[in-house]
């Protein structure tokens, strides 16, 4: 049994929409471009040369991961049905087990958001080098990456409505160029290219967890019409349906994207490659402008993905702000109705981490923040999959068929043992800093608990 929460911190879902009425602007299409958005941004361009030494194994783990993340996309619409609210994975595990579990969830998703979007901003730059040459200089480098973070800032800043705007653009804009090469590139796949099963070394089943850890950062983003379920009208059914049909629409052009890549530059090459998608076009076209062209589109898509993750990363501390749960300035909405100092705060982290690891060996960085975020992003994953399965065991659940609680349990309980399973595939080290960051937040909750106990 959880620890009874105190109620004058843990408000009901329904009372904290009563008393921070919001106009709601996502409809049905903005929240799927919202969610493939977020789902197909710099990952889909930089994963497939990650996984590459893997061989053919990462085609079955990309396989294993699409239908986890389609467990994950129908838990929070499962959720969301329950508390259709700003906040999402914060909210669930509150509700369910108390204020510490909804503070560790927000801080370990709020880690993840800023961390991914670091990366992100940094992987910027190797495609902007594609098509206007950097020559290694790295103060070039660092405010190519500090622009492609600041841009999607600003639209953020002016509102949720050009956040809407910006998103369904750059989704048309990703998405048109990568069915291209995931329909046209197959009719151009050489299965010489493809490698052996398993160069790894590794056993099948660790190399599988390894890889499926590696490319859960192309499905970051599942997540997103519930952590923005407070945008969202009638977010009873709408988060539902744009979570499972923006997965299912990133996992098609993600699996085939894939396919194209490793049948059309040879393994070798791959593993070594720096943008395998611009490699892929460049092998179709034969020559260089159609690389050129891809690496415009990665730049694009980046930045629209970073676009969706800032607001992401400042939706959930501004619910858990709202219940004492996180610094107070995190609950003030700017003139949009966007949380203002949340985005500052994420774009100044952020800024901070280029800073610090631009001048590392992109390779090696892009690989530890990567583990790092899968880490950070199972956390808030397990927990709502856990708040679930604790709603179902009380039964709490009104007018529950049995078809519908077996069906309900076998995707809380398959969505937990999923997110477990990537935890495991993360590895020691990527365990151990993930749990760092996790426990400094704890001075922070303890610092909040006290103030509150002490001003009642």
């Amino acid at each position: 049994m959880p620890a009874p929460a105190e109620p004058s911190l843990i408000p009901a879902a329904a009372p904290e929409a009563a008393r921070a009425p919001r106009r709601r602007t996502f409809g049905l299409a903005t929240a799927t471009a919202l969610v493939m958005g977020n789902i197909i941004g710099g990952g889909i361009f930089a994963l497939p040369a990650t996984v590459a030494p893997y061989g053919m194994v990462s085609l079955l783990a990309f396989a294993v991961l699409s239908v986890g993340a389609v467990l994950l996309a129908l838990l929070f619409g499962k959720l969301a049905r329950r508390s259709p609210v700003t906040g999402g994975l914060y909210v669930y595990p509150r509700d369910a087990f108390g204020p510490f579990a909804g503070f560790l969830s927000a801080w370990s998703y709020w880690t993840m958001c800023w961390v991914s979007i670091a990366a992100l901003a940094v992987a910027v730059v190797g495609y902007v080098d594609a098509v206007v040459p950097l020559h290694g200089n790295h103060l070039l480098e660092g405010a190519v990456a500090a622009a492609a973070l600041w841009l999607p800032a600003a639209a953020n800043f002016a509102g949720t409505r050009w956040v809407g705007a910006v998103q369904i653009v750059s989704t048309a804009l990703k998405f048109v160029p990568l069915l291209l090469l995931a329909t046209v590139g197959l009719f151009f796949v050489d299965t010489d290219n493809f490698g052996p099963f398993n160069p790894s070394g590794d056993s099948v089943p660790s190399a599988l967890a390894a890889c499926a850890a590696l490319l859960l950062y192309s499905f970051l983003g599942v997540e997103s019409a519930a952590v923005s379920a407070g945008e969202v009208r009638d977010a009873e059914r709408t988060v539902g349906r744009a979570s499972v049909l923006g997965t299912l629409a990133s996992a098609l052009v993600y699996v085939l994207g894939i396919v194209a890549v490793f049948g059309l530059v040879p393994h070798e090459k791959l593993a070594a490659s720096g943008a395998p998608f611009a490699d892929a076009v460049n092998a179709i076209t034969g020559g260089t402008w159609g690389g050129t062209v891809i690496s415009l589109v990665a730049v694009a898509s980046i930045v629209g993905c970073l676009n969706g993750w800032i607001l992401m990363a400042a939706q959930m501390p501004y619910a858990a702000a709202r219940d004492g749960l996180f610094p107070a300035p995190f609950a003030r909405l700017g003139k949009g109705g966007v949380p203002g100092f949340g985005v500052w705060a994420c774009a100044v982290l952020g800024t901070l981490l280029i800073a610090l690891n631009y001048t590392a060996g992109p390779d090696a960085t892009f690989r530890a923040l990567v583990l790092i975020t899968t880490f950070t992003g199972c956390v808030p994953y397990l927990l709502s999959a856990a708040a679930q399965l604790y709603w179902l065991a009380r039964g709490t659940r009104e007018k529950v068929r049995p078809a519908g609680l077996a069906r309900d349990l076998t995707v809380a309980a398959l969505s937990f043992g999923f997110s477990f399973w990537l935890i495991a595939g993360a590895g020691y080290a990527a365990v151990y800093q993930g749990v760092l960051f996790l426990f400094a937040g704890i001075p922070v909750y303890v610092w909040l608990r006290g103030r509150q106990a002490t001003e009642s």
